[in-house]
């Protein structure tokens, strides 16, 4: 069977859904693979590369008919509507597939009678941890909002004592400590700064001073949601929460927020009021501004400059400023999907690579939107239908 890779369309998208040196365990199981030429070339996969791992290179102007020959197609972003009218009934496809914002490419799926699965839906559970993207692509945000943030800061990230004297540390504040959280606090400690994370699951209190950071205790009651994440909060609550972190948030030089709640407008955590008495020069760096912003005014790919001259970084398409490694942590998950249902052998031994998805699996049952020419119900972080 056919496994098909085309560019991807989406401006500012730099990723590719299969990398070279993962394609032999495709191939290994009796798949084969095409790739369309210059599919990785901002991931540094060339086509060479592609072709000396055992793919086929597809020239752009025969990308029509190579969807309509794959049995599955694989890519970062949701296809489009079209690319949907091109793939032949029954075959397959992987991609990031929000519910909430890619309903037009679920619905041209359902009608084209494909299998679409949506790697944002794979459940969080143990067996399921190698196919997760999201948390992937989470570890590569959150270590590029620390970069972001130290290039941004006028200040330096570590102490450093000199024969001017002494050059005290930048005070970092992380907001949110999921994947993308953690992995902003050890990068920001590893480049030397005083760094505290506030979350509103308790359970992130010691996976936070693990990473050698000061938790911050607002005395709130904890917020525990389905799969790990955090769920919605009253108003009451967020207005409480937002008054007892302004004095955290006043003090720091870089503040960095993660916070989100899968298929939902991020939670405003920071508002206009809270940041206004940080110093000027201050770095705010929003990972979640493509979804709403965790800040006001936060504005996705722009920077925003303060009446008081704060500096405020909105995420936008932040896995794929790390393209090389987004794509190949991305590349696995997605490996790891299809062979969970692609059968490698028959009764004989022979290797056969047939696609059969079987939704008496859990996470097969939970990443699949579209089969057999209708919608499914997804259900938010995994679990059944």
């Amino acid at each position: 069977m056919r496994v098909f890779v085309p560019k991807e369309l989406k401006s500012g998208e730099k990723r590719v859904a299969l990398v070279p040196d993962i394609i032999s365990k495709l191939t290994r199981a009796g798949l084969t693979v095409a790739i369309e030429s210059g599919a990785g070339i901002n991931s540094q996969a060339t086509d060479s590369e592609f072709q000396a791992a055992g793919a086929e290179i597809i020239a752009t102007a025969n990308i029509q008919s190579e969807l309509g020959k794959a049995d599955v197609v694989a890519s970062v972003q949701p296809l489009t509507p079209d690319q949907f009218k091109s793939i032949k009934k029954g075959a397959v496809t992987i991609s990031f597939l929000s519910p909430t914002t890619a309903a037009d490419s679920i619905d041209a799926a359902a009608s084209a009678g494909v299998t679409a699965f949506s790697l944002e839906m794979v459940p969080r559970i143990s067996r399921a941890q190698s196919m997760d993207a999201l948390t992937s692509q989470a570890l590569c945000a959150g270590y590029r909002a620390a970069l972001v943030g130290a290039e941004m800061s006028p200040r330096f990230f570590p102490l450093l004592m000199t024969a001017a004297g002494t050059v005290t540390p930048a005070q970092v504040l992380v907001l949110g400590a999921g994947v993308a959280g953690l992995q902003a606090i050890a990068t920001s400690r590893r480049l030397g700064a005083v760094v505290s994370a506030y979350d509103v699951r308790a359970s992130s209190a010691d996976e936070v001073r693990s990473m050698g950071a000061t938790f911050i205790d607002l005395g709130l009651e904890a917020i525990e949601g389905v799969g790990g994440y955090a769920r919605e909060m009253t108003e009451e609550r967020a207005a409480k929460q937002r008054e007892l972190l302004t004095p955290f948030i006043t003090k720091s030089n870089v503040l960095i927020t993660t916070a989100a709640v899968p298929g939902r407008p991020a939670p405003r955590l920071v508002t206009a009021e809270m940041f206004s008495k940080m110093a000027p020069g201050s770095i705010i760096v929003d990972l979640a501004a493509e979804t709403g912003g965790n800040v006001e005014g936060s504005k996705p790919g722009e920077i925003v400059v303060t009446a008081n001259g704060v500096k405020i970084w909105g995420g936008k398409d932040v896995p794929s400023q790390l393209p090389f490694h987004a794509s190949s942590l991305y590349s696995r998950n997605v490996v790891n999907l299809l062979l969970l249902m692609t059968k490698t052998e028959n009764a004989d031994g022979k290797t056969i690579g047939t696609i059969a998805p079987d939704f008496a699996d859990e996470i097969i049952d939970s990443a699949a939107l579209t089969h057999e020419g209708a919608k499914r119900t997804p259900q938010l972080n995994g679990g059944k239908k």
